[in-house]
């Protein structure tokens, strides 16, 4: 699974709305700025979470993007479902009934399945506001996964 550059600024995108909204809005073009981040390809990402309702817009003169929940709310999975679509490491997975015909005989299939859960729930338990915070280590304690 690689993430790509949708799913990386969709996260940059949302840690700055989160950390300069102060209960306000955010303008595309002040993050635009500070992120390095073209405004046209931010305008397609912001959609994207819009449409998903993690960021509410408004227009006019004060208007700009705001967080739809709280930024203990909102996590990084939230976030990569929407841009990337699902995020299983193997196909068969992708679906919720695993259509592959060798899944009964499948040696490999609970590796996979693993690996999958650990990936949601690292995902799942990152919040926006961990990563302003800098809570999530970057030596994670797998133990915790096994």
């Amino acid at each position: 699974m690689k993430i790509s550059t949708k799913g990386r600024y969709a996260i940059r995108l949302m840690l700055d709305i989160a950390k300069y909204s102060a209960g306000g809005n955010v303008s595309l073009k002040d993050v635009s700025a500070r992120q390095d981040i073209s405004l046209k390809y931010l305008e397609q990402i912001v959609n994207m979470l819009s449409h998903a309702g993690l960021v509410r817009s408004q227009r006019g003169a004060q208007g700009g993007y705001r967080l739809a929940r709280s930024a203990e709310e909102i996590t990084v999975g939230d976030i990569l479902r929407v841009t990337e679509g699902d995020i299983a490491p193997v196909s068969c997975l992708a679906d919720t009934a695993n259509t592959c015909p060798r899944a009964a005989e499948c040696f490999t299939l609970p590796f996979w399945k693993g690996l999958y859960r650990i990936i949601n729930e690292y995902l799942d338990n990152t919040t926006v506001s961990d990563l302003l915070n800098n809570k999530k280590n970057d030596a994670m304690d797998m133990s915790l996964y096994i």
